[in-house]
């Protein structure tokens, strides 16, 4: 009886701190009413709150001579943003 007393507790008390994980923070109480859509405290969907998945960059093996020169190619080029399109410079170099 004290074993089922006390594993029904650990359980209550488990499920008690996952749903205060999922609720609102302290200053949405009043966009609680709609949890279905987007507030401006966040979005409550568990699938939006996933990691992003980690990129690894790996170095190319190019071998640089002691005399070696850089080379750079730069130009302008328009870019649309939000606020409308908008000019930035870009640059492409290489070693020869």
């Amino acid at each position: 009886m004290q074993k089922t007393k006390t594993g029904l507790t650990l359980v209550g008390a488990v499920l008690a701190l996952m749903t205060g994980a999922m609720a609102a923070p302290i200053g949405c109480a009043d966009n609680l009413a709609n949890r279905g859509s987007a507030n401006a405290c966040g979005t409550l969907e568990l699938a939006a709150q996933t990691k992003r998945p980690r990129v690894t960059i790996y170095r190319r093996r190019v071998y640089v001579a002691p005399n070696a020169v850089r080379q750079c190619r730069a130009w302008l080029a328009k870019e649309y943003r939000v606020s409308g399109p908008v000019i930035v410079p870009q640059m492409y170099c290489w070693w020869e």
